[in-house]
């Protein structure tokens, strides 16, 4: 097993879920996950944004707005299983986020109502199964009605009929009022089986700081989680700077993995973004190899 960081398409096909975790954790801190909304145009036509991504650096690739059943992408050929298809066209893991909706709460703004395929249901982690999905981030879009107890809800349901790596938590609020950031629903997430959890990036949500954030991440990581420090609140179309600030500030909390979302244009990170991310977290040396490997080594 290589570290991530340092892995090939071939490695990483071979990996399976627990190497895969694994293989992040080894990779100290380096490892960059990018989102796109796979029901916008993508930034380039004739490109999928999962293929931007992955050139400009990104490890990981999560879809954002997939629907299990439909399973549409805005100006994607046709194909029989498009998870398989953008896995062989990147070599990297592919995840989609599957919302766990709280019915019981009200957002504070207007509702947004989901397609089942969008969530967390026995039926959609069994059809995750089906298109070969290697992770799934169990949180909110804005105004979906998320809640942290409903991500917790999830995450048994899920640990008993997902095949691969689950991540658990909130970008921001998801319409609610409550604490993004919850030292023991995060916690609790790791104990009801989560292999890792999401925490705003410091800077992104407001009052979220780094001495706030930093113990809980090694009480988390000692209980054998990885940690994703997200950049969910538009900020990853913000300048360069402010982007590898995120990124620097990420590593003084001890993260595992840096998540860039997807509210630049064509709904993915700004590609020059990914890159600045990239070079401040792991140097020229690392961003150059992930950029530059062929998907057939």
């Amino acid at each position: 097993m290589k570290r991530l960081l340092s892995a090939y398409a071939s490695d990483i096909k071979a990996m399976n879920k627990s190497e895969l975790k694994q293989s992040i954790k080894a990779s100290e801190g380096r490892i960059l996950l990018g989102e796109t909304v796979v029901t916008a145009a993508p930034l380039i036509a004739g490109v999928s944004n999962a293929e931007m991504m992955s050139a400009f650096g990104c490890d990981l690739l999560v879809l954002n707005e997939f629907d299990v059943f439909s399973c549409f992408i805005q100006d994607f050929y046709t194909c029989d299983n498009p998870i398989a298809e953008l896995k062989r066209l990147t070599g990297r893991p592919i995840g989609i986020n599957l919302e766990p909706v709280d019915e019981e709460k009200e957002v504070m703004d207007e509702q947004m109502v989901l397609s089942p395929g969008r969530k967390v249901s026995l039926a959609s982690l069994q059809r995750a199964n089906e298109l070969g999905v290697d992770f799934i981030l169990l949180t909110g879009n804005p105004a979906t009605g998320v809640s942290l107890s409903a991500i917790e809800e999830a995450i048994f349901l899920a640990v008993q009929h997902f095949n691969g790596l689950i991540f658990a938590g909130k970008m921001h609020g998801a319409g609610l009022g409550e604490a993004v950031v919850n030292e023991a629903a995060l916690l609790d997430f790791v104990a009801a089986g989560a292999d890792g959890i999401l925490i705003p990036a410091v800077g992104t949500v407001p009052g979220v700081r780094e001495d706030m954030v930093a113990p809980i991440v090694t009480r988390v990581k000692q209980a054998g989680a990885l940690v994703m420090s997200t950049i969910g609140t538009s900020q990853e179309s913000a300048d360069s700077q402010t982007v590898r600030e995120f990124g620097l500030s990420n590593k003084r909390v001890g993260t595992d993995i840096h998540h860039i979302g997807d509210g630049g244009y064509g709904r993915m990170p700004d590609p020059e973004n990914i890159m600045a991310l990239s070079l401040a977290v792991r140097g020229k040396r690392h961003t150059y190899f992930r950029m530059g490997q062929s998907i057939l080594r």
